[in-house]
Formats: structure tokens, C-alpha cells, sequence
């Protein structure tokens, strides 16, 4: 019996000097949660920035697209052969004909045409000019959003949308020269093309004349530059906490419910020394849950 008052008297001896160390770990770990809150602020709105940058490059991009799928430069048959024959056919069903989801998709795998594969870029360059990829047709008015979707962009990149201007025009160019003739875009379109280039990046296409290397580079640089990029800041610009603000803001809270509101209470309003015992056994809980899993917890983050 003597024992018991003994550890209650010592448990409460303790109890200031307990809340605090609670508080004052507390009001390191709320300090610190401020600081990254603002850093994340901060963050999200260089990444705003930047997004927007890399939208109005994808908007220009997608002015040229829409200038050559209007031009002449197809073999003659090939649009009403996608848009009349194939109507409602994506590029996106047809790289995903094996889900077994359109019919359509497998029909034209199977077709014998005389359009030496350029119906793939023609479709793959449609899929542009989408800013969903349900949708099944190019709207009329083409949209050019504030920011393009998460999801349509990263359709884009799962299927390499863009790089087929690489392989037609440059890679397999030898193979589709008399089938791709791009020299039957209109003078003026090309010079408006190429003034939107420039638009994109200066430096990477101000030496750069309207020809199969051109477009070539072009597709490259959207597939490898621009898409990752608006896929990099959508990320960056989601109101999602880190994964790290989550696990300290649970010891903040543990900390102050366990390490100082209970042992407060207890002073307060006398409660019995249990109160105080699970106070001290909770801290103590949590204390040794942070020794044991903080760096496996620091290292699953930086490797995610």
C-alpha cells in the first residue's frame, strides 16, 4: 500500500515537469509544421507557375497539330477513311485493342489498306486535340483548358503520344517520304508553325526550317520535354499533404492530448492517478514508436 502512495506521489511530483517537456516537444514539432506549411505554399505556387508555362507550350503545340491534320500533306482517302469509315476509332483504342473494349480497334487492326501505316499518326495526332480520353471524336471548337488533366496527360504519355512525329519524320522517314508530303502544307501555315515553334522554345528550334527534321525534333521535344514536365507540376500543385507533415502532425497531437491536456486535467480537476499513468504510458509509447520507426520512415520517403 505504502508503494502505491509512494509511485502516485512521485508520478505527480513529475507531472509539471513532464507537460512541459511534452509541450516544449510539441511546440518544436507545431513550429516546424508551420515552417513546411509555408515552404509547401510557396512550393505550390512556383509549381502553379511553372504548369502554366508548360500548358501554354502544350496549347501551341496542339495549334500545330491541328494545322497539319487540316493540311494536304495525307494521301489522298486517308481522313475519310479514319474520320467516315472509322467514326468514333481513338488512338487510344487502338493501343489498347488487347483490353478487348472496341471492336472497332480490332476491325481496323485487321484491315488491308493502301495508307502505308500514316493512318497511326493521323490517329495518334487526333488524340491531341482531345482533352479527355473518353472522348471518341474532336470537338468543333477545339479547347485549349487552362490545364490540361491528369488523366488525359498521362494517356498521352502511357501510349508516347508526339513520338510518332519522330518516327515517321525522322527514324522511318526513308519509308514514309512518298506517303507523308509535307511540303503540301500551305507556306503560310508553315510559317505560322514555325512562329509557334519558336514560341515553344527559342533555343531549341530557332535554326530550324519547316522539313521532316523539323518535325521529327519537334515530336521528340513535346514526348520527352513538355509532357513529363505538365504530369512533374500537376503533381506539385495537388493540395495534398506529404506523407511527412502526416506522421508529425499524429506525434503533435499525441503529444499534446497525452503529454499535456491529461496531466493538466488531472491537476485540475483531481482525477485519479490513473489519468496520469496512462499520460505517461502513452508518451512513452509514442516516444519509443518514433525511435524505432523515424528512419525507416525517412528513408521509405526519400526512395518513394
Amino acid at each position: 500500500m505504502n508503494t502505491q502512495i509512494e509511485f502516485a506521489a512521485t508520478l505527480e511530483g513529475t507531472t509539471t515537469i513532464f507537460i512541459s517537456i511534452s509541450g516544449f516537444l510539441a511546440a518544436i514539432i507545431m513550429v516546424y509544421l508551420a515552417a513546411a506549411a509555408v515552404g509547401l505554399k510557396s512550393t505550390r505556387s512556383n509549381a502553379i507557375e511553372a504548369l502554366s508555362a508548360y500548358t501554354q507550350k502544350m496549347h501551341h503545340f496542339r495549334n500545330i497539330i491541328e494545322l497539319l491534320l487540316r493540311s494536304k500533306m495525307w494521301l489522298p482517302g486517308l481522313k475519310e477513311y479514319i474520320d467516315e469509315e472509322f467514326v468514333g476509332l481513338t488512338f487510344f483504342d487502338v493501343k489498347e485493342f488487347y483490353k478487348g473494349k472496341s471492336k472497332l480497334a480490332i476491325e481496323f487492326l485487321q484491315e488491308n489498306n493502301h495508307y502505308e501505316e500514316t493512318e497511326n499518326l493521323y490517329l495518334e495526332l487526333k488524340s491531341l486535340l482531345m482533352t479527355d480520353p473518353k472522348e471518341k471524336k474532336i470537338p468543333e471548337n477545339i479547347r485549349y483548358p487552362s490545364f490540361y488533366s491528369k488523366e488525359i496527360v498521362e494517356k498521352w504519355m502511357e501510349h508516347k503520344v508526339s513520338s510518332g512525329l519522330w518516327y515517321f519524320f525522322g527514324y522511318k522517314y526513308g519509308d514514309f517520304k512518298k506517303a507523308l508530303d509535307y511540303e503540301a502544307v500551305f507556306e503560310r501555315h508553315q510559317d505560322k508553325i514555325m512562329t509557334l515553334a519558336n514560341t515553344i522554345d527559342n533555343e531549341a528550334f530557332q535554326d530550324s526550317s519547316f522539313n521532316e527534321v523539323f518535325l521529327a525534333k519537334l515530336g521528340e521535344y513535346m514526348s520527352k520535354e513538355v509532357m513529363p514536365k505538365l504530369l512533374q507540376f500537376q503533381g506539385r500543385t495537388e493540395r495534398i499533404l506529404p506523407a511527412m507533415l502526416t506522421y508529425l502532425y499524429g506525434i503533435f497531437l499525441a503529444l499534446v492530448i497525452f503529454g499535456v491536456l491529461l496531466p493538466m486535467a488531472h491537476l485540475l480537476f483531481d482525477l485519479p492517478v490513473l489519468s496520469l499513468i496512462i499520460s505517461f504510458s502513452f508518451v512513452a509509447s509514442i516516444i519509443f514508436f518514433v525511435a524505432t520507426s523515424f528512419y525507416q520512415f525517412v528513408i521509405r520517403e526519400a526512395n518513394s
